[in-house]
């Protein structure tokens, strides 16, 4: 497909209070000292790029808009180069708002139960464990390309009953609209027609024949009138599990492994003491939130005392949230076995999460299946790290060696 749009190019940035851009290589590289000094400038900062942008730096502002849903819209969640016309049911509930919110979020809870995970489990841990089978023989792997991003990705295509072959695609279109996207109008409207087109033979599959899967319980809920699903909602919805579910928990779980690759005391504790991988899952969570996402200021107010206007978008970052020192003893420190531990990686407010229960068990499971079978690894010092660009933050890149140096 031709472009239809030239990327935009942005210039480096030389002054992060007055000029931030989170497309940055320097802030996709290391964030959190910039983090650190647009913190201690003031809790709200402005930018002029991606037409107008804010970037509340502590946890209270952070709350504060994700509280706020009088001055703040959500149906835009990504900061781009580019506001076009807001899509009706993009990704319900996440691009809803009061009252539509309520009713879309409670269709897709029952779901992503508790129970519900525990009985998806045992599919993740064979997942996980089909993965190393591919690559423990080697003594050394890329982490992202092999193992993390593939858990999350084969995990979504088997709740929606799709072919987990198929999942390949799905990262293809994530990429597309989460980093390519930001800066490319036509990668978007790609990404979106082919998923758009993948769906819609599925949805009709599962009209003539249902089955025990996401697609066919989308098709089967009713709203809040006892109505079917408008179509657009189900596609909506179905965006929004591939788009929330994948590349999020794919970056936790790549960060988590990055933690522990460098770091062999936390490696070595985890290993002799697996029952404080839940609390460690959380403090990596808090850590390396993955998500970072936006809102749209439609009346004017003030977040921690500065002024907001309307037109401009407000890049939402829970990671910057979670490393702020009011809220967190010793923030910029991993502690594994921290016990309060109140982080937003799951967002706060009315559109907190409804996954947070499946990305937890996937990254719980992944890092004991990895931990069990290969308990001693490294960053490989020939390879090179690499993080994704934009509103998901994680290892695209992860070489590491396994067994003794």
């Amino acid at each position: 497909m031709s472009d239809v749009s030239t990327p935009t190019a942005h210039p480096p940035v030389t002054d992060w209070v007055n000029d931030f851009d989170h497309t940055d290589p320097k802030w996709t590289e290391n964030p959190f000292p910039i983090w650190d000094e647009l913190r201690a400038a003031s809790p709200v900062v402005r930018t002029e790029r991606f037409l107008g942008c804010y970037l509340p730096t502590t946890y209270e502002a952070v709350r504060e808009i994700a509280n706020d849903t009088e001055h703040f819209s959500s149906r835009r969640v990504i900061v781009r180069d580019v506001r076009p016309e807001v899509a009706r049911n993009a990704a319900p509930p996440i691009t809803s708002d009061p009252p539509e919110h309520k009713p879309a979020k409670q269709l897709l809870l029952p779901p992503f139960t508790p129970d519900a995970m525990k009985k998806l489990e045992p599919r993740i841990r064979a997942i996980c464990n089909e993965l190393i089978d591919g690559f423990i023989a080697d003594g050394k792997v890329d982490a992202a390309a092999h193992y993390t991003k593939h858990i999350p990705a084969r995990a979504i295509a088997y709740m929606l009953g799709i072919p987990e072959s198929d999942s390949d695609l799905c990262i293809n279109w994530i990429h597309m609209i989460l980093e390519l996207g930001i800066k490319d109008e036509s990668k978007l409207v790609q990404a979106i027609q082919e998923m758009s087109g993948y769906f819609a033979d599925h949805i009709e599959q599962r009209k003539q024949k249902p089955a025990d899967d996401l697609i066919s319980y989308l098709i089967n809920a009713r709203d809040k009138n006892g109505q079917p699903l408008e179509d657009s909602h189900v596609h909506g919805s179905l965006r929004l599990l591939l788009i929330a579910g994948i590349d999020t928990t794919w970056s936790a779980i790549g960060s988590s492994l990055w933690h522990l690759a460098k770091t062999p005391a936390d490696r070595e504790r985890l290993l002799a003491e697996p029952a404080l991988i839940p609390t460690a899952v959380e403090e990596l969570l808090r850590a390396y939130a993955p998500v970072t996402m936006a809102r749209e200021v439609m009346k004017e107010t003030t977040i921690s005392g500065c002024p907001v206007k309307p037109g401009n978008m407000v890049l939402l970052s829970f990671p910057a949230a979670n490393r702020d020192p009011k809220m967190f003893p010793d923030a910029d420190k991993v502690v594994i076995d921290r016990r309060e531990n109140r982080h937003a990686a799951f967002g706060l407010g009315i559109h907190r999460c409804v996954g947070s229960n499946l990305a937890r068990m996937e990254m719980q499971v992944a890092i004991e299946e990895w931990l069990k079978r290969i308990p001693d690894f490294r960053l490989d010092p020939a390879g090179t790290v690499t993080w994704s660009q934009g509103t998901v933050r994680g290892p695209r890149q992860l070489p590491v060696l396994f067994g003794k140096a």
